[in-house]
């Protein structure tokens, strides 16, 4: 799976509460996959500061990015 397709988030429509594929990761997913802003930056994982949720998928996404970030 190409990397760009790997970063993307879950996020749910506000209007019909479906699942889509988001612009970026919230700052709160960020925070609480134990990664800074700055740093996200240079990893190119993209951040949408508009989002205020916090879904636990796209924490666990996270963390399995900067596990492959550290094996590699």
């Amino acid at each position: 799976m190409p990397l760009e397709q790997r970063l993307r988030p879950i996020v749910f429509s506000p209007i019909y509460n479906k699942p889509r594929e988001g612009r970026g990761f919230s700052l709160k997913e960020l925070e609480e996959a134990g990664l800074s802003p700055n740093l996200a930056k240079r990893l190119k994982i993209p951040i949408d500061r508009r989002r205020k949720s916090l879904h636990k998928e796209n924490v666990e996404k996270i963390k399995e990015i900067l596990a492959s970030f550290k094996i590699d």
